[in-house]
């Protein structure tokens, strides 16, 4: 059994390998604060009934890492680790100006969206910010568009904002808001598939201009399901696309 986990800035993701197949994934939160005692603990209670062979890390989190190396230090000493970073291969070429400024988890997602469904491909990842991520024929990372997400939005709104506040994040019956709940409803949701969209769009255009097919869109991240069903340019929804490469990676480094 493979043990994966992608941990983002506000959640972090494990999910349970028995060979190609995901038997079990678990979401909980990201707390920079935990000790490598603590998120052993969390984690134990979690994967006890699992016999584990191997372990597969990537991290956008610098002080959850530094743990993470601890506890994989005193608890996994016996099962063979990959963690994403300068080092492991992972068939990717970054062709950016800085690749080490790249995230492990966009990474990874290029590497399972071109293993999945070829290229050319746009990666959109609806976490704490809005990642588009865009894969050459090849299976290259060609760069991107980063915005904020959709949480950190409506928080930064309703902080701001005197008269409004925080609502469930769901889809209005229409896009004309008859009160300020379905106002902000639907400037939220239809909003950010309105910028997914014409990112999406404008990005097409440009990867037309070098290669001749129209690329696919795959859509991964916690609050996909909200803009998935509005979304005009989004092809497939891949929920676990970060574990998928996690373990594809771990595989290029047995």
């Amino acid at each position: 059994m493979l043990l994966t986990v992608d941990v983002g800035n506000t959640n972090t993701v494990l999910g349970i390998f028995n060979g190609e197949e995901l038997v079990h994934s678990w979401r909980v939160k990201t707390d920079p604060r935990s000790t490598a005692d603590e998120l052993w603990l969390q984690y134990r209670a979690l994967i006890e009934d699992y016999k584990l062979s191997g372990l597969a890390v990537c991290s956008t989190v610098p002080a959850t890492l530094r743990e993470l190396r601890t506890m994989i230090a005193d608890y996994f000493a016996d099962v063979r680790v990959t963690i994403v970073e300068p080092g492991i291969k992972t068939g990717v070429p970054l062709l950016v100006d800085n690749p080490k400024e790249i995230g492990a988890d966009r990474i990874v997602n290029t590497l399972a969206a071109h293993t999945l469904y070829g290229g050319p491909a746009i990666v959109v990842d609806f976490g704490t910010s809005t990642n588009l991520d865009v894969v050459s024929p090849k299976g290259e990372f060609l760069g991107g568009a980063l915005a904020p997400g959709i949480e950190i939005s409506v928080d930064a709104l309703a902080a701001r904002a005197a008269q409004l506040r925080k609502v469930e994040l769901i889809r209005p019956k229409n896009v004309i808001g008859k009160n300020t709940v379905e106002a902000l409803q639907s400037g939220t949701i239809y909003g950010f598939a309105g910028q997914v969209d014409g990112l999406v769009d404008r990005i097409t255009a440009e990867l037309m201009d070098s290669y001749s097919e129209k690329p696919t869109v795959i859509a991964t991240g916690g609050l996909a399901p909200l803009i998935i069903g509005v979304s005009e340019t989004i092809d497939h929804h891949e929920p676990d696309l970060t574990l998928i490469g996690l373990r594809l990676i771990h595989e290029r480094n047995a």
